[in-house]
């Protein structure tokens, strides 16, 4: 693939030497910049040089590209750590302390609370290390290196294989590379293929285990205005929690121990006192999760207009559910709360997306995109070559259609949104395991033990038993709501007594068990019929896709490609910049405090404010955190393209210092998994300030103020340490 590598060079100054004149004069005298056609992509912090380096240039950045990433300096992305997996977090002093956001530690929050102690209702600040909290498995993840390994990936891959042979080569080949990678022996590797496996990179990693909960203001601020506001704005939300990272005395990687000392990072962010301005240069740096910018029309149409519809009447009628028995009882409202935020995260995302699409006619313009595809393969000779890939992908998606209706309709029943279902999901397996012989199934049985313990923890029965009555009449006829009577696992320790003894004995005691009669059935559909279906022809999609986007970049040179997420570490930049969703309503770049009191209603679980809060604003004690205008800043827009996983990400200014706390987007911009347009796409930032006096002012931990920097790159001047 050597041919690819040389074609996206050439595309890159291609792009450099094509840059046109349309919207903005950079000063007097200057060309115009086409400022809009910058904005859009998640680019490899390592191959910023050339047209991303000028593009951030041309926003306002004055940072280079080895300020943002290098191997033998410290850079920014020295600061940027993958949180559990699914989130960004950024260090923000010289001992360790990261911040994320508030929905991104709740499970941890959630997990050290009680109806003694209810930190997700009051908050927790440790005023001391030593009041800090310990969270067993949860970890951050730091980038050491980053390399182009695709010619050794796709070494000895021909075009005569099949795909499962390809994926042999490749995975073979993956195993040799990370086996010969140079790193030190804490480190790890990873690698991911990109541009629908055209091209792979080889990640070099440092994983910390041992992270403590330092900070996280209560529910009303950090959760303030919850499902009604998620995904909208303006935004009222201080989205933000602390944690810190702990090390050996070396500095290295080590599980958690009382004798651990806090990390001392590479590099940590300094924080900017100075706020923002319209047209003000971001960058959001971080770990996003996934995107599919590059599918073809059919598949849009066949997201939106058939498989979002089915996920959001399921999730919306368990969330019916859980809502009500939420507001009722604290106990369940401790209980459920990190659940229903999940499942209500993705059923208003997939709501806005479908808005998005149809409001940025996206569809059509991927037809129009189609058509030019078209006429550009005969243009240049290639119809031969790449002529039939349209017309694979109408009759693979006719064929994709109901099955991939049916599969996300179960995973969402029996894996996502009920505890009993998910239960039995897992016991076919441990069923399954058994022909692996005993010790495979003891390895399997103490996994599940163990994802018992923790579900029964926060389980409730009548909430569940009302999730399942309302969620299976999508899947079936055959609702049986009584199995709730009769089985052994809606309580732990009957549920534990089935699980005892030689596998024989245990699966004999399941099949007897009412609820897993009843869903074994399904579920063997599922992994006979469903999922081999399901992946037979998402196979053929995915190889068709591979074609697809080699042939785009043949056919059509000019565009910009960047490569689709995949839960590495991105670059995206943008400007601050407030936008219009609709006819003659136009959204601020920035909202304040005074939104948070007009939104503000008594005892309500999504709009109460917490007293000492009202008393701050009513006060306007707001200390140096305040705005030019006297206003208490909270949350503001950016044009930075941004998926699930850029959580808790920083934003980041034109000098390298952190302005913002990723955490959201607005609702018709959640279509920028499929398409990016700088029109509406907004994501929405917690302002540093606002973090920074919630801190200070309510919370009262100046000492985690006096661990930060702070700084004021507008005013030219710098405040170490307050």
């Amino acid at each position: 693939m050597k041919n690819f590598k040389y074609y996206l060079l050439f595309l890159s100054v291609f792009l450099i030497s094509c840059k046109t004149v349309e919207t903005v004069s950079m000063s007097p005298g200057t060309p115009k910049v086409d400022i809009k056609s910058m904005q859009g992509g998640m680019w490899i912090p390592s191959l910023l040089e050339g047209m991303n380096e000028q593009d951030m240039y041309a926003l306002g950045s004055k940072l280079s590209a080895q300020d943002i990433y290098d191997v033998n300096n410290s850079s920014l992305k020295d600061a940027i750590g993958h949180f559990n997996g699914g989130c960004t977090s950024e260090v923000i002093s010289s001992k360790g302390l990261i911040l994320t956001n508030h929905h991104c530690g709740f499970s941890q929050i959630q997990s050290h609370s009680s109806l003694e102690n209810d930190y997700i209702k009051n908050g927790f600040w440790a005023m001391s290390m030593g009041e800090e909290l310990p969270n067993k498995g949860l970890f951050v993840e730091f980038i050491v290196r980053i390399e182009d390994v695709t010619d050794q990936i796709l070494a000895n891959v021909t075009n005569e294989m099949t795909e499962r042979e390809k994926q042999a080569v490749i995975n073979s080949n993956s195993n040799a590379v990370q086996k010969g990678a140079l790193k030190e022996d804490w480190q790890d590797t990873k690698i991911k293929a990109f541009y629908k496996g055209n091209q792979y990179f080889l990640f070099v990693t440092e994983r910390y285990n041992d992270i403590r909960l330092v900070g996280a203001p209560p529910v009303g601020i950090g959760k303030f205005g919850s499902d009604t506001d998620n995904w909208v704005f303006p935004r009222h939300t201080g989205d933000f929690s602390l944690f810190r990272i702990y090390a050996d005395a070396n500095n290295k990687p080590a599980d958690y121990s009382e004798d651990n000392v806090p990390y001392t990072p590479k590099h940590y962010l300094p924080v900017s006192l100075d706020g923002v301005e319209e047209g003000d240069f971001t960058m959001v740096f971080g770990f996003p999760g996934r995107t599919n910018e590059y599918l073809p029309a059919v598949a849009i149409e066949q997201i939106t207009q058939k498989v979002n519809p089915s996920n959001i009447a399921i999730r919306e009628a368990a969330l019916k559910v859980m809502d009500e028995k939420m507001k009722a009882s604290d106990e369940v409202r401790i209980k459920y709360a990190s659940k229903q935020a999940r499942i209500a995260n993705y059923w208003k995302k997939w709501i806005g997306e479908n808005l998005g699409i149809e409001k940025s006619n996206a569809i059509a313009k991927k037809k129009q995109f189609e058509a030019e595809f078209m006429k550009q393969l005969k243009a240049k000779g290639l119809e031969t070559k790449y002529g039939n890939l349209l017309s694979e992908f109408d009759r693979l998606y006719k064929e994709f259609e109901p099955v991939n209706i049916k599969r996300n309709n179960f995973r969402e029943v029996f894996t996502r949104n009920n505890e009993l279902l998910q239960g039995m999901f897992r016991l076919t397996q441990l069923e399954q395991s058994a022909v692996r012989g005993e010790e495979i199934f003891d390895r399997v049985r103490t996994s599940i033990i163990n994802r018992l313990k923790g579900s029964f923890k926060n389980y409730d029965l009548n909430v569940d038993r009302g999730v399942f009555e309302n969620i299976m009449p999508f899947y079936t006829g055959n609702v049986d709501a009584t199995i709730y009577d009769k089985t052994s696992f809606t309580n732990l320790n009957d549920a534990l007594k089935q699980l005892e003894g030689n596998s024989e004995e245990v699966i004999k005691k399941l099949n007897e068990d009412a609820a897993y009669q009843y869903a074994k059935p399904f579920i063997e559909e599922f992994y006979t019929k469903i999922e081999p279906d399901f992946q037979r022809v998402n196979s053929q999609i995915n190889a068709l896709l591979k074609t697809y986007m080699k042939a785009q970049m043949e056919a059509l040179p000019q565009q910009r490609y960047y490569p689709d997420a995949n839960s590495t570490l991105r670059v995206t930049y943008g400007q601050v910049k407030g936008y219009s969703p609709r006819d003659a309503v136009y959204y601020k770049h920035v909202s304040y405090l005074d939104g948070i009191m007009e939104k503000y209603i008594p005892g309500d679980y999504e709009f109460d404010v917490p007293q000492k809060l009202q008393d701050l604003y009513s006060t306007k004690d707001y200390g140096q955190y305040a705005d030019s205008n006297g206003k208490m800043p909270v949350c503001f827009l950016g044009t930075n393209h941004t998926t699930g996983g850029n959580s808790g990400s920083p934003a980041i200014d034109a000098h390298g210092n952190l302005i913002g706390l990723n955490f959201d987007r607005v609702w018709e911009g959640t279509m920028s998994d499929y398409n990016y347009d700088a029109d509406i796409c907004r994501n929405i930032m917690v302002d540093m300030r606002y973090v920074l006096f919630i801190v200070d002012k309510y919370a009262g931990a100046t000492h985690l103020i006096d661990e930060m920097t702070l700084v004021h790159p507008k005013k030219k001047m710098v405040t170490s340490n307050r």
